[in-house]
């Protein structure tokens, strides 16, 4: 993707950003924002594993070595064409069965599409393996480029036998929506993870080294271990 390319996907995602956190001000150290992003990522896995349509990812998130949580993906119509939302990525230790503190990550892409009406959708996503996770370690990646994607099963009693490195599950307005995530990039939002931990910090020292805490994060970490039981 060329450099011009690559600022049109981040100035969409700034702005659908800006749009679901309401252009609230920034506090002194933790901003409206990113605790809003953390407490919205709750009430989305408690929705997804709620709904009946969910039962293949109900099954086998015990099985993804992480989850990232979108509970807004916009897409965008005016002035710029594109998608864009942000969201946070947590790793379950493979050990414990515990979920880490939530990092913070950008996705953006000029060729996006719901399949299905609607300006938003929640998106899930399961990491399938460590080559996939490995990526979000670095400062961006492509998706179907460096990591292969699909849409996972949706519907009661949904099998699949699909091999992507990551799976994801979307719902637009109450309806399931088939995303088309093949181009888009993802990438770390140092700020926000600055802003909700008090300091400069990379995903590796929030994911693997559990550097940093925010008590802020405890009802997520809560909803996906009950998810996981």
């Amino acid at each position: 993707m060329h450099s011009s390319e690559r600022r049109k996907v981040w100035i969409i995602a700034a702005l659908a950003f800006a749009l679901t956190a309401g252009f609230s001000a920034p506090a002194a150290a933790e901003t409206v924002e990113e605790t809003g992003l953390v407490d919205k990522s709750a009430i989305t896995v408690r929705s997804f594993m709620a709904d009946s349509q969910m039962e293949w990812l109900q099954q086998h998130l015990k099985g993804a070595k992480a989850v990232l949580i979108i509970p807004s993906l916009v897409k965008l119509g005016f002035v710029l064409g594109g998608s864009g939302g942000s969201g946070v990525l947590l790793v379950r230790d493979e050990k414990t069965g515990s979920w880490s503190q939530p990092a913070f990550y950008m996705i953006g892409s000029v060729t996006f599409g719901l399949q299905i009406g609607g300006e938003a959708a929640e998106v899930i996503m399961l990491i399938q393996n460590q080559k996939a996770l490995d990526q979000f370690y670095a400062t961006e990646f492509k998706l179907g480029g460096d990591v292969s994607v699909a849409a996972g099963p949706v519907g009661a009693g949904a099998k699949s036998n699909i091999m992507a490195d990551v799976l994801s599950f979307a719902k637009s307005k109450g309806l399931y929506a088939g995303l088309n995530l093949e181009g888009s990039i993802i990438k770390v939002s140092d700020s926000s993870n600055h802003a909700y931990y008090g300091r400069a910090v990379r995903p590796i020292d929030i994911l693997v080294r559990n550097a940093v805490s925010n008590p802020g994060s405890a009802e997520l970490r809560q909803e996906l271990a009950n998810a996981v039981r």
